[in-house]
């Protein structure tokens, strides 16, 4: 396994976007040539301690393409998981056994039994219309189970949830527009351990035309509110834009409000937000503009204000990267896991990036 480290660079208490954060590792979690593998935020990512699970997709890489995301569309592609329980410096690979022999995803069936959220080694997972249950890390998985349409025309599920209690557990996701297309971010909620769900409320107006908001991601304040950041295409007269932003849920995901900071114009990525061991919430995103790569920003109250923008890293080779996951482990240092292509070899890679969160003053 191939390691990266930046050289170390002596900063300032607060990184802006232009200065790279000291000491940072990268790696590579998955490469392997004539391949693409991509979308760990499609996916998903669980820690326990110093052991991570991260979820990708693999397919074959297209060298004829000329446009858009460079995966063969007539070759396969389908779901993998990576483990590292060295704290993200080596990983093995896994097919996950929601897949049959073919590599295809095994038949949806009727859940039947509660679902245990309060186990400590559980994983959930939300893909499309649908979601898995692992009660051991990811070493095996329960499901598919299908989720009810709550009358829209497609569920455009990735996996965000906060666990309430045993039986108790929120989701967000996108479905689709009234007329079909992605999409409009909402909360849904089980309170029976998955047999049943209802549907709590919008994040949100509904995007206009030419115009989403899809991937969020959420956590629990500590004054029980919820913080949604979402990924969001606008359509304005003369061109579309891409942006990050954040809206604020005090009744459990029946009302939403729009809040002011963070906007961020990442040219389309989205958001992995989470809240770190000191209090804090550590958000990262993909950077789709020059230098292409992945940044972040911090928060010391509760998402009220945030810290200046810090680089991960900037030596992409091209806007297709980024969808991040990050995870922080036992000893307080964060991996984020994604996509990347360096600009040296045409294939997408998983790869990761080890990094201090640096110290911000408190607001």
């Amino acid at each position: 396994m191939r390691l990266l480290a930046t050289a170390f660079i002596m900063i300032p208490l607060l990184a802006t976007a232009q200065e790279q954060l000291p000491n940072v590792q990268h790696g590579e979690v998955f490469f392997e040539e004539t391949r693409f593998g991509g979308w760990p935020a499609n996916n998903g990512a669980w820690v326990w301690g110093d052991e991570i699970v991260t979820g990708f997709t693999l397919g074959y890489y297209d060298y004829e393409s000329e446009g858009g995301h460079p995966i063969a569309r007539d070759k396969p592609s389908g779901p993998m998981q990576a483990r590292s329980l060295d704290g993200g410096v080596t990983w093995s690979i896994e097919t996950p056994d929601f897949l049959d022999e073919n590599g295809n995803e095994k038949p949806v069936m009727k859940l039947t039994k509660p679902l245990d959220f309060s186990n400590p080694d559980m994983a959930f997972r939300l893909r499309s219309n649908r979601y898995y249950y692992s009660p051991d890390r990811g070493h095996t998985w329960q499901g598919p189970y299908e989720l009810p349409g709550f009358g829209r025309p497609g569920l455009l599920a990735r996996t965000d949830y906060i666990v309430n209690g045993k039986r108790d557990l929120m989701a967000f996701l996108a479905t689709e527009k009234d007329g079909g297309g992605e999409g409009w971010v909402c909360a849904i909620r089980t309170k029976d351990g998955g047999l049943t769900w209802t549907h709590e409320g919008w994040v949100g107006e509904q995007p206009g035309e030419g115009g989403y908001a899809i991937m969020p991601s959420t956590l629990r304040l500590n004054n029980g509110a919820l913080l949604c950041i979402v990924r969001n295409r606008k359509q304005l007269e003369d061109r579309r834009i891409w942006f990050l932003n954040a809206y604020v849920s005090p009744d459990d995901g029946r009302d939403w409000y729009k809040l002011m900071d963070p906007w961020i114009d990442n040219a389309g990525n989205p958001p992995s937000m989470i809240r770190l061991a000191d209090g804090r919430i550590a958000l990262t995103y993909g950077w789709r503009t020059e230098p292409y790569g992945i940044r972040g920003r911090i928060s010391a109250d509760e998402g009220q204000t945030w810290g200046e923008e810090f680089m991960i890293r900037g030596d992409g080779g091209g806007w297709d990267i980024g969808y991040p996951r990050t995870v922080q482990r036992a000893d307080g240092k964060c991996v984020t896991m994604y996509y990347f292509h360096d600009g040296k070899r045409p294939e997408r890679y998983i790869a990761y990036s080890i990094w201090e969160p640096p110290a911000e003053p408190t607001p």
